[in-house]
């Protein structure tokens, strides 16, 4: 028997037919599975429909309740040797609680993506504004730099991201760790087993609608591009994919403008394979892009905005067009949707994207290091972030006396 304890609090409980965040915490499962810690996933968050059944996998669900005393009892007896938070919000409230019990447990952030980047190109372009750092250094910015402070490690899923939080947040480049998507080679043997050019029909695209910056993609698409495409491609249709459509996703869909509201994938890589095109016109956002990841691994290419391929290309070309302009972006998808020679140079494009950039074997080599090492040297990486230190003292002054605050009035 393993004696090696893993304790995941979510956010939310995996869904990662879903979410790009759910395929993310499935990845991370697998890795610590492969080094034999047993795991134990813990969430205060209703489940869905859509939930994966941990159980499957052998991995533990356990409900938590915010603001409540059992939470210290529970960790204390999993006595776990890693905890890891599933975004900063689940750092915030449990933290502190997972100090008090466990102090000698490494504390691991998984940021998703960094939110306060997220927010601030939102709120910039609600605004009609170029996005700067007075958007970026708001609150939630505050909030979220001072978990990855408080944590011995915070995984950061692109690159962008890691160089905004070291140069623009002067964050120690030794708490921060680039953690892609983690994902298995694509074989030549998969490919050949790929729907070719003229077996495609239609575009596609797909995320979840509970991400505002999905529902203003396909806004946009609906209201700007999808008639510009329209008009020289009469015949073609968009489907449009995604997890919890609302009444007013639903209520975009139109047959006679061949804009198709689909819903829910049960098989995502199904939809992308008997697509032509995947269009990403995302506006604002950050992290990595869970759709266009599906796009490149079932040899769909895509046309994107500067802020979807966001760190996900590095030095490889792109798995397509890169535009922000609605005429040339539309004019863009025509061509690879009519011209077969541009279709496969980029379909081999996005192969290479993901054998290179988001190799499973490499990535979680990489990871199972960095655990490894901080485990043997924790206690001098904790000497040498103080602002970690006394960031920790004060959570624990204020947050505990909040979290203590509202326990008491909700008895």
């Amino acid at each position: 028997m393993t004696n090696k304890q893993l304790l995941i609090i979510g956010f939310v409980w995996p869904e990662p037919k879903s979410s790009a965040a759910g395929s993310r915490m499935m990845q991370l499962i697998q890795v610590f599975q492969s080094q034999n810690y047993s795991i134990t996933f813990a969430s205060p968050c209703a489940k869905s429909d859509n939930a994966f059944d941990l159980k499957s996998i052998d991995v533990t669900p356990v409900s938590i309740a915010l603001n409540n005393t059992s939470f210290d009892d529970f960790v204390k007896a999993l006595h776990p040797n890693i905890v890891l938070f599933d975004r900063f919000m689940m750092e915030e409230q449990f933290g502190w609680r997972v100090t008090e019990q466990c102090p000698n447990a490494i504390k691991i952030l998984d940021t998703e993506d960094l939110h306060c980047l997220r927010k601030g190109r939102h709120q910039a372009f609600k605004e009609g504004k170029a996005f700067n750092k007075t958007y970026l250094f708001g609150d939630i910015a505050k909030r979220e730099i001072a978990s990855i402070y408080r944590c011995d490690i915070s995984l950061i899923i692109s690159e962008v991201e890691i160089e905004i939080l070291k140069n623009d947040f002067k964050v120690d480049e030794a708490l921060l760790f680039y953690l892609p998507f983690m994902l298995d080679t694509v074989l030549d043997d998969d490919i050949k087993v790929f729907p070719e050019f003229e077996a495609r029909n239609h575009f596609i695209t797909i995320g979840n609608f509970l991400h505002e910056p999905n529902y203003n993609a396909v806004l946009y698409l609906k209201e700007t591009i999808w008639p510009l495409i329209k008009k020289q491609l009469p015949k073609a249709e968009l489907h449009v994919y995604g997890a919890y459509a609302s009444q007013k996703v639903n209520q975009l869909h139109n047959k006679k403008q061949g804009f198709f509201i689909k819903g829910f994938a049960e098989d995502v890589n199904i939809a992308m394979q008997q697509a032509r095109v995947c269009l990403a016109p995302i506006r604002f956002g950050a992290g990595l892009k869970g759709k266009l990841v599906d796009a490149m691994k079932n040899g769909t290419p895509c046309v994107m905005t500067k802020i979807g391929a966001e760190g996900m290309f590095g030095c490889i070309e792109p798995n397509g067009f890169i535009e922000d302009n609605p005429e040339t972006f539309a004019n863009k998808a025509i061509a690879l949707y009519t011209n077969q020679v541009l279709f496969n140079t980029y379909q081999e494009n996005g192969m290479q994207v993901i054998n290179t950039r988001f190799n499973y074997n490499e990535h979680s080599m990489r990871f199972i290091k960095i655990i490894e090492d901080t485990t043997k040297y924790i206690n001098q990486k904790r000497l040498n972030n103080f602002t970690g230190q006394m960031l920790q003292h004060h959570t624990m002054q204020s947050t505990k006396f909040m979290s203590r605050w509202i326990e008491e009035k909700n008895k």
